[in-house]
């Protein structure tokens, strides 16, 4: 049977090939052996595989003497809310994020309603590798309860953090796809308490994408096209799990997921100021940002899980990732695209500018994500090529390679997700981004 990815945040995998109910309920096992003592949250994204997971994770859970909080399906920062609102011990959200239809995983959280920290996830791949688990007699299987209100608490959290009735008397008209992921299950009634007109798209969370899930530009053209002809404000896209959020202007034209996290920078620092934690593969405009309000920018490597030892060790106010995930730690330490529509729409509305006017005002770079199939075994070779062609850049090895200059950077580094390497470029124009991209795949080819 083929592995599955794994990390230290979790696993995913094609079902019935990599990911299989044995897998998904002994990495479930290897968790509850892990965590403190308590009840587990469960959920899933509305993904067709999901009930099937869910019927083995929940086994797994019980057997190990777990009582399990299911919340059936709901986005991913939700999970991370409802750990923390029901004192829970833990979580599982099952969830291939962006993946297509044939994938599905487990995101793994702890009990500070967080995406587990590295020490953690180590320890539940170690148990899980060597199958220690632990099950129990009869008299100790575990209960399962259902999650009283999966709603509310997220709800409320993000309405404390925007000017509600400002946002209201704008009656904004906002199209919202949700793609049958989680995303409407908390989207809708966020909008509708934000007295939006809703045009809602993909709205039943069953896992049958209209289009391919991630929320990339050339995946979204239809909804564009839709946006501009509902006459809509803004539009809204959301992954398959809610924690990524791109965003279409009234034009139909896309502006992208690296946009969502600095308009959320720019609106919060205005009125709440302090440090800023984003990944290094994230757009140069937050760094900007930061240095336009006068607070500390910090950058960390790939992955949710660093940022948010990132933003905990620093005190962040605010940070995330450019893929369209803002983390406000006022809601919870995940990334939440219900948190980058509230604070879009407040933006909006405390300026009354348009979401085009206000990407308009930040910093301009053109960045290009690219990526290519290249043998991990050989990526330090790769590196020090790659900074043999770049000597005049600085060299930073944080996370694979990212080479810097004055206005322009270059990112070379391993997926975490898929069997790939990734070469990510920023740059004041396009065509400089791809050249260095380019450049970098041409130094890889010769090795």
């Amino acid at each position: 049977m083929a592995e599955p990815i794994i990390s230290v945040s979790g696993l995913r995998g094609i079902i019935g090939e990599s990911l299989t109910p044995e897998v998904a309920m002994r990495f479930a096992a290897a968790w509850a052996a892990t965590a403190p003592a308590g009840a587990i949250v469960l959920a899933r994204d509305g993904r067709a595989s999901g009930t099937m997971i869910h019927a083995a994770v929940l086994a797994g859970l019980l057997g190990t003497g777990r009582t399990v909080l299911d919340a059936n399906i709901a986005a991913t920062p939700t999970v991370g809310v409802l750990v923390q609102h029901y004192r829970a011990a833990g979580g599982i959200q099952i969830t291939a994020s962006h993946n297509p239809p044939e994938y599905n995983g487990l995101k793994l959280f702890s009990s500070e309603g967080r995406v587990i920290p590295s020490t953690l996830g180590q320890e539940v791949i170690k148990r899980y590798r060597e199958g220690r688990l632990e099950w129990v007699r009869a008299a100790r299987v575990g209960t399962r309860e259902i999650c009283p209100d999966t709603v509310t608490p997220h709800l409320n959290a993000i309405l404390k953090t925007v000017d509600v009735n400002r946002i209201r008397a704008c009656h904004f008209r906002v199209l919202l796809d949700s793609n049958h992921g989680a995303g409407s299950v908390l989207g809708l009634p966020l909008l509708e308490a934000l007295g939006c007109e809703v045009v809602p798209r993909g709205e039943i969370p069953n896992g049958a994408f209209e289009h391919p899930p991630e929320p990339l530009a050339e995946n979204l053209l239809s909804i564009c096209d839709a946006v501009r002809q509902c006459q809509a404000d803004i539009g809204f896209c959301q992954d398959p799990d809610g924690d990524r959020l791109a965003i279409i202007d009234a034009s139909g034209r896309y502006l992208g997921e690296e946009y969502t996290l600095s308009l959320c920078l720019d609106h919060r620092l205005k009125t709440r100021k302090g440090p800023v934690v984003t990944n290094c593969a994230s757009s140069r405009m937050n760094q900007d940002i930061a240095q336009k309000y006068g607070v500390p920018f910090f950058r960390s490597a790939v992955g949710e899980a660093n940022v948010v030892d990132a933003m905990i060790a620093h005190d962040a106010v605010f940070g995330g990732e450019g893929n369209g995930g803002p983390i406000d730690p006022r809601v919870v330490l995940v990334r939440d695209s219900f948190v980058g529509m509230a604070c879009v729409l407040d933006a909006m509305a405390s300026t009354g500018c348009t979401v085009a006017e206000l990407a308009a005002n930040l910093p301009r770079y053109a960045i290009v994500k690219t990526k290519v199939e290249f043998p991990t075994e050989k990526l330090e070779a790769a590196y020090h090529a790659v900074m043999r062609q770049f000597r005049d850049a600085r060299a930073d090895r944080l996370d694979g390679l990212r080479l810097d200059w004055p206005d322009r950077w270059v990112l070379l580094r391993p997926s975490n997700t898929e069997p790939i390497v990734r070469i990510i470029a920023e740059a004041p124009l396009e065509e400089e981004a791809k050249q260095l991209c380019g450049t970098v795949a041409n130094v890889l080819k010769g090795l």
